[in-house]
């Protein structure tokens, strides 16, 4: 292959020096290798576009990463204070960092404990630390050991769990600005792991329904969790010789075991009350239902101007009636008192004319029978109404002695009958 330079500019052949020659060519085989070729003849051989080659090739680097994912399993170094821990205290010591799963806790897999454990107990065996010139001392060793026995028991890791204040994710600060969703989600996600029903509602969004709001304060107000203490109990002696003092140790176990169940409780309805406080959704809701409920109150106390100005109209014309009604009641008022005066003073007139129709008549021709006659006309007279006192007055008015005494008689017998008064009571009208 030839190729032509092209010419030197005017000027550029003054100041160009020649620093050597041009070497003599050399014939050279030449072979494609290299990662680049491979993958150009494996697209060819197969049949792969770009974009299906760069697809296997990221699935096959997935496959890669996940694989070697766990590889730094265990390799968390332990601080001093945790290397010189007392084994004999070694409940205070924390178990997942002893065993390098501080960043996992209780989502490390039974798998994942044992490859970290093996890890520890290649690092820090008392024969490896001699052979290496360091100190005899097995204390870590012991607690690494009790760590692994009490990870691989389900029982004992719940308990341990159950105390485990290094996995809490703690509320953000009183008082503090923050984003409520990303502060007080990952809260109720690490409370959610102690619930013994599962699944656990998640907090949701700003977008979440009230339905959906309500169902997750509901299950969180009525929250039951398996949360269990007996990882602080205090050791009871294995010798029988005090058997007093192992059964106070039992007892004072229990107890405090329920106080710290009650307080974990208290501590999550705190927790909850709190966040249903702070909730701007709950806010919201109350805010639309207030608007809602002064919106209705508008529509039924006003509603349009037309109603408004009907409601005014309407309430002038009922005070206008009001007002006319209050004087034809005072004037009907009058009108009864009077109608009552009228009436009372006929009453009267009506008791006077039946008391003195038996006189009139000459007691029926028994004057000596007058007392007995007059007790049982009083006695009539006080159990008649208005309307039969005018019944029996017109009757006896100006009539014959066999018409007052059967009038009497008929209107006696009529009380009677209908139970107003006793005919035992009366002496000549028997």
């Amino acid at each position: 292959m030839s190729i032509t330079l092209p010419a030197l500019t005017s000027g550029a052949s003054e100041s160009f020096k020649v620093s050597g020659k041009y070497s003599a060519p050399v014939r050279r085989p030449i072979e494609p290798v290299g990662r680049y070729f491979l993958a150009h003849a494996t697209r060819t051989l197969r049949g792969h576009t770009w974009s299906d080659y760069e697809k296997l090739e990221a699935e096959k680097n997935v496959k890669v990463v996940e694989e070697n994912s766990d590889d730094d399993i265990g390799d968390e170094d332990q601080d001093e204070e945790l290397l010189s821990h007392d084994p004999r205290e070694w409940k205070t010591a924390d178990l997942y960092a002893v065993l390098g799963l501080s960043k996992l806790r209780y989502r490390a897999t039974e798998d994942q404990i044992r490859r970290a454990h093996r890890k520890q107990v290649l690092k820090h065996h008392p024969d490896k630390k001699s052979a290496s010139g360091g100190l005899e001392q097995d204390g870590f060793f012991k607690i690494i050991q009790k760590a692994f026995e009490i990870m691989l028991d389900p029982t004992k890791r719940a308990q341990f769990d159950s105390v485990d204040s290094h996995a809490d994710v703690l509320p953000p600060a009183p008082k503090t600005k923050y984003d409520f969703f990303e502060a007080w989600g990952p809260v109720f996600e690490s409370e959610a792991r102690f619930s013994k029903k599962q699944p656990v509602p998640l907090l949701g969004t700003m977008d979440s329904t009230q339905e959906e709001v309500d169902k997750f304060y509901s299950f969180w107000g009525k929250f039951d969790s398996w949360k269990t203490f007996e990882f602080k109990d205090e050791d009871v002696p294995d010798d029988t010789a005090n058997r007093d003092h192992k059964r106070y140790v039992e007892r004072k176990n229990i107890a405090n075991r329920k106080k710290l169940k009650q307080e974990d409780n208290k501590r999550v309805i705190d927790l909850v009350e709190r966040a249903y406080s702070e909730d701007p959704r709950i806010k919201k809701f109350k805010e639309d239902a207030k608007k809602e409920k002064e919106r209705k109150k508008w529509e039924r106390e006003a509603g349009s101007r037309k109603a408004a100005e009907e409601a005014a109209a309407k309430k002038a014309a009922e005070e206008a009636a009001a007002k006319k009604a209050a004087e034809e009641a005072s004037l009907l008022k009058q009108d009864s008192k009077k109608a009552k005066e009228a009436a009372k003073a006929a009453k009267k007139k009506q008791k006077r004319a039946i008391r003195g129709s038996v006189k009139e008549v000459g007691y029926f021709g028994e004057e000596a029978k007058s007392a007995d006659i007059e007790a049982d006309v009083e006695l009539l007279v006080e159990k008649l109404n208005e309307t039969q006192l005018a019944a029996v007055s017109a009757k006896v008015t100006n009539a014959s002695a066999d018409t007052v005494k059967s009038s009497f008689t008929d209107v006696i017998s009529e009380l009677a009958n209908e139970g107003k008064v006793d005919r035992s009571y009366f002496k000549y009208f028997k």
